[in-house]
C-alpha cells in the first residue's frame, strides 16, 4: 500500500504567487490513474530490459521480449483503479495516523511485559473487543521476525518529500511559500537565536536551529530502556 500526502497548493512556475488547489480535489482522479499506469507498466518495462523479472510455469514464454510487449499492450487499454478520498476525521487526524508509523519504532518499550526462557511477552490491543489490552508471548525468533518485517529494505525511506519540500531546494522555495501566504515562518528572536547558534546545535538535515526539550537522569534513561534479558516475568 502507498499513501500520498498533497498539500493544498503549490508556487506558481515562475514562484512569484501561490496557486491554490480546487476546493475538492488537488488533483484529478482520471490524470493520477493515467500517470499511475503509465509509470508502473515503464517500470515493469526497464525491470524486463535488466532482467529482473523471472517466470515461472506457464508465464515461461513472457521471457521473450516480444511476447512480453505484446502482454504489456492491452495495459493501456484498460482504466486503472486509483482509490482517493478526503481523510477520515479530518487531516489533524491524518497526522496522528501516519506520525505513528514514521517517528516510531515497531513496540514501544512500556509495552514490553517480560524475557524469560527465550520468550518475549508484551501487550497488544484487541481491535475486535473495545481495544482490550491483552498479553501475547512469543519465542525470541518469532518476535524478532516480526520486529524486522517494520524495518524499511536498503534505499526506502519512510518519509520522501517532493516540490517545494524536497531536501535540495526547501531551504529557497519553503520561507518564500510562507511569504506569499502572508504567514511567517519563524519570529525574528527566533531567527537571532538560529544564526547564533554552534554547529553542535543545528539540525544536520535541514540546518535549522535545535533545542532542548528535555533533559534524563541515568535513572530515567534505565528506565526508558528495553528490559534486560536477564529479566524474568514477575
Amino acid at each position: 500500500m502507498s499513501i500520498a500526502s498533497f498539500p493544498a497548493g503549490g508556487l506558481s512556475l515562475n514562484h512569484t504567487h501561490w496557486v491554490s488547489s480546487r476546493h475538492r480535489f488537488f488533483l484529478s482522479i482520471k490524470v493520477l490513474r493515467r500517470v499511475f499506469r503509465g509509470k508502473f507498466v515503464a517500470a515493469l518495462q526497464q525491470a524486463f530490459r535488466e532482467g529482473q523479472l523471472v517466470f515461472h510455469g506457464d508465464l515461461t514464454l513472457l521471457a521473450q521480449p516480444k511476447i512480453f510487449a505484446a502482454w504489456l499492450r492491452p495495459l493501456f487499454r484498460k482504466d486503472w483503479v486509483v482509490y482517493s478520498k478526503p481523510p477520515f476525521g479530518g487531516p489533524q487526524y491524518v497526522l496522528q495516523y501516519l506520525g505513528r508509523y514514521t517517528h516510531r519504532v515497531a513496540i514501544s518499550n512500556h509495552r514490553l511485559v517480560a524475557f524469560a526462557e527465550d520468550k518475549v511477552t508484551f501487550r497488544w490491543r484487541d481491535s475486535a473487543h473495545q481495544n482490550e489490552q491483552k498479553l501475547l508471548t512469543l519465542s525470541l525468533d518469532e518476535f524478532l521476525r516480526r520486529f524486522l518485517l517494520h524495518l524499511l529494505p536498503e534505499g526506502f525511506m519512510r518519509i520522501r518529500n517532493f516540490g517545494f519540500l524536497a531536501n535540495r531546494r526547501r531551504a529557497t522555495t519553503l520561507p518564500l511559500c510562507f511569504q506569499l501566504l502572508g504567514s511567517a515562518p519563524q519570529t525574528e528572536q527566533a531567527a537571532s537565536s538560529a544564526k547564533d547558534a554552534t554547529p553542535l546545535w543545528l539540525c544536520p538535515k535541514c540546518g535549522g536551529p535545535m533545542r532542548v526539550i528535555e533533559r534524563l537522569t541515568a535513572a530515567e534513561i534505565q528506565l526508558r530502556s528495553p528490559p534486560a534479558i536477564a529479566t524474568a516475568a514477575a
